[in-house]
C-alpha cells in the first residue's frame, strides 16, 4: 500500500506539473496576443513597389523615425482585399501629408503582387508598396498568421517614430476595415503624442481634447463636467 501511495503522489505531482505548464503557456500566449505598447518586430522581405512598377526589398529600418502602418491582408486575387488596398490608396496623399508611410503585406510572392496590381481594376494607379512575406515569418512575428492556411488575417498596425506599436486592429477575412476611421485614429495619435493631451471617443481635429496633462486632478471623476455625450458623438 505504501508503494501504491508513493506512486499515486508521484502521478499527482506530474499532473499538477503538466497543468502548471499549460497555465503558464496560456499566460504567455495571452501576454503576446497584442503588440500594442511593444516594439514592432523587425523584418526584411521582397516587395513590389506599385508606384515605380519595380521589385524592391523593404526592411523595418526603412521606417525608422517615421510614423508608419503595416497592413496585412489575406491574399492577392481575392474579393475584399482589393477594396481595402484601393481605399488605403485613395487616402495615400492624406497619409503622406501627415508623414505616415504605408506598407501592405501578404504571403503572396512579389510576382503575384505585380500581376494582381496589373489586372485588378480597383488597383489602377496604385501607389503603395506591397511586401511579399513568402516565408510567413513577418506575419507570424506580428501574430496574424493563420498557420493551417498559410495566409494572414486582416491586421493593421500603427507604429510611432520610436518603433512602438500604438494601435492595432485584427479581423477575420470576411469583413473589410474602415480607412476613414483609421485616418482619424492616426490624427488623434499624432495630436496626443505632440500635446500630451488625450483624445475622447470619436475625436477629430477641432474637437475637444481632455487636457489631463495640466488638469488631471480637477478632471478625475468629473470628465462629464468638461465634455458632454452630445459633443463626443457629434
Amino acid at each position: 500500500m505504501a508503494c501504491d501511495t508513493k506512486q499515486t503522489v508521484k502521478e499527482n505531482k506530474e499532473v499538477v506539473s503538466k497543468e502548471t505548464d499549460t497555465i503558464n503557456t496560456q499566460k504567455e500566449n495571452n501576454m503576446s496576443s497584442t503588440l500594442v505598447m511593444q516594439k514592432a518586430p523587425e523584418f526584411t522581405m521582397e516587395a513590389y513597389n506599385a508606384k515605380t512598377g519595380h521589385y524592391t526589398t523593404v526592411t523595418s529600418t526603412d521606417y525608422e523615425g517615421k510614423w508608419h502602418v503595416v497592413c496585412f491582408y489575406p491574399a492577392d486575387f481575392t474579393f475584399v482585399c482589393p477594396t481595402e488596398i484601393a481605399a488605403m490608396n485613395a487616402k495615400y496623399d492624406e497619409f503622406q501629408a501627415m508623414g505616415v508611410d504605408i506598407l501592405a503585406v501578404s504571403t503572396d510572392t512579389k510576382f503575384s503582387h505585380k500581376r494582381f496590381v496589373e489586372t485588378e481594376p480597383l488597383l489602377k494607379d496604385l501607389k503603395l508598396t506591397i511586401g511579399a512575406d513568402g516565408t510567413k515569418e513577418v506575419s507570424r512575428a506580428f501574430g496574424v498568421l493563420l498557420e493551417d492556411e498559410g495566409i494572414a488575417l486582416r491586421g493593421r498596425f500603427l507604429i510611432n517614430p520610436e518603433g512602438v506599436v500604438v494601435a492595432q486592429e485584427v479581423q477575420a477575412p470576411s469583413v473589410g476595415r474602415n480607412v476613414n476611421e483609421f485616418l482619424r485614429q492616426v490624427e488623434a495619435w499624432q495630436h496626443a503624442t505632440k500635446t500630451g493631451e488625450v483624445c475622447p471617443a470619436g475625436w477629430r481635429p477641432g474637437k475637444k481634447t481632455l487636457p489631463v496633462n495640466t488638469d488631471v486632478e480637477q478632471m478625475t471623476g468629473r470628465v462629464g463636467d468638461y465634455i458632454t455625450i452630445e459633443e463626443i458623438l457629434s
